[in-house]
């Protein structure tokens, strides 16, 4: 899903240590790399790596990274492989100077795209679809003077997710595309403007939340701190309408829905919404929808906690940590390869006997993926003990493959694409599983103006399956 953080500072305070701590904040939507970029308002200086945050950036570097504007990026591939020429925010050259561009998302025709810029003398230093936007900006920069003129002209090629931050010498440009996939907020305090993919990162700075960035804006700060909003001159189609009785938020976006039930931090107020508030909301749903009698509910760590909170609280089952998190540990979905993932889901998590032992046990987690991990974590709770154990997922099933940002690209890899409930529940070794319904997610979060192409199969934007096939 990758994170981005940008700072604008009208003190002309040095930035750099300011976007170290806003990736940090960010780091859950991220684990492969990072990279800050900033501008003294005539120079770009760049670091990018492999690894954590606290990996990258050293004291040292970060002095070095003098600049009154700044943007950051915490790297999860979905295009272009783990290399440090992917890691980002990318430098490029053009007309108005040196270009420092980060991008959260993904592109459903950036082969398209590359292809077409590589036949008119295009060479590219990364595998990514973020570069393929940066040198779409530099080319549309030569035909005009108008950076913002260039940057609509840009974003008319894309098709796909893509919430930006560009940085010329002297601005920050950010930028929501029009479907409005991907979370991107504005904040200030007295010195600073901030955007960030996530308001978690401005608490942390103790920022203030001014706003969401809308689907479809272009924000541009500059002149020691002015803001400016524009709005792209083309629309989106209407998605899909569903027959819930909740609002819609901005007509015709397409909020991932995941962020809201995996992504995000629950501390994460989304358009809005709070995160944490709907993850609750999903539990309690959860336990009206699939009750079980039972002697324990226990979250899957750490995003199924506030889900099960909810399920406690609506079916009056106790609730009691029977994993322990290992908090060294990141992130197991968003981890690059499944041997990782499975290593890592040993390391991470160790049950608790004394909780479990005899008893029937609800586990309770965001969602089912593969269905790997979910695997072995309830062979480690039978281990335990645990007499019985039941699964409460808060999420429908994920039957398609997600083409705009996240890590599920074959329908194969998906255990719910071809089997049955009950199927899953043998394959992964539980007495009973039980799925959050499509009408209970949305109620549940209070939108009906979601991306739920996962969970339904129908995509907001034309997808061309072939193509796509032939990238992966």
């Amino acid at each position: 899903m990758c994170g981005i953080f940008g700072i604008y500072s009208f003190e002309k305070i040095n930035v750099a240590k300011k976007i170290y701590y806003g990736l940090f904040a960010l780091q859950h939507r991220g684990q492969e790399g990072a990279g800050i970029a900033t501008s003294d308002g005539r120079n770009i200086h760049h670091y990018k790596n492999i690894g954590l945050v606290t990996d990258v950036f050293r004291d040292d570097i970060l002095q070095n990274l003098f600049g009154y504007i700044g943007i950051g990026h915490v790297r999860y591939s979905t295009t272009g492989g783990k290399a440090v020429e992917n890691c980002q925010p990318f430098v490029v050259k053009s007309s108005f100077g040196n270009i420092a561009i980060a991008h959260n998302g993904d592109l459903v025709n950036s082969n398209e795209l590359r292809m077409d810029l590589e036949k008119k003398g295009h060479i590219f230093t990364s595998s990514t679809d973020s570069e393929v936007i940066a040198q779409l900006l530099v080319r549309e920069l030569l035909k005009t003077s108008d950076k913002i003129e260039a940057i609509k002209n840009t974003l008319k090629k894309l098709i796909g997710a893509y919430s930006l931050l560009i940085m010329f010498n002297d601005s920050l440009i950010a930028v929501r595309d029009p479907w409005g996939f991907k979370p991107l907020c504005i904040g200030r305090d007295d010195e600073n403007i901030y955007i960030s993919s996530e308001d978690c990162a401005l608490t942390t700075l103790d920022a203030e939340f001014v706003k969401d960035v809308e689907p479809g804006e272009i924000i541009e700060i500059k002149n020691g701190g002015e803001l400016s909003s524009y709005k792209l001159d083309f629309d989106v189609p209407e998605y899909m309408s569903i027959d819930v009785d909740v609002p819609s938020i901005y007509r015709g976006a397409t909020t991932c829905m995941f962020e809201y039930v995996y992504f995000a931090r629950p501390d994460s107020t989304i358009d809005g919404i709070s995160v944490y508030k709907v993850r609750k909301r999903i539990g309690k749903i959860l336990a009206k929808e699939h009750p079980v009698e039972a002697d324990v509910v226990s979250p899957i760590p750490d995003s199924g906690v506030a889900f099960a909170l909810g399920f406690s609280e609506g079916s009056k089952i106790p609730y009691y940590e029977g994993l322990i998190k290992n908090r060294y540990v990141g992130r197991t979905f968003i981890l690059p390869s499944q041997n990782e993932r499975e290593l890592a889901v040993r390391l991470k998590l160790s049950p608790v006997k004394s909780v479990l032992e005899g008893k029937r046990v609800v586990l309770v987690d965001d969602s089912v993926v593969r269905g790997t991990t979910s695997r072995r974590i309830v062979n480690m709770v039978r281990k335990a003990g645990a007499k019985e154990v039941h699964l409460r997922i808060g999420s429908p099933k994920i039957i398609s493959p997600c083409y705009y940002g996240i890590d599920m690209a074959t329908k194969k890899e998906l255990i719910a694409s071809n089997k049955t409930e009950e199927e899953i529940g043998r394959k992964i070794g539980v007495e009973s599983i039980g799925y959050l319904s499509l009408e209970g997610l949305i109620k549940a979060i209070g939108r009906k103006d979601l991306c739920l192409a996962c969970i339904t199969g129908k995509y907001p934007t034309d997808i061309n399956f072939e193509k796509i096939a032939k990238r992966l």
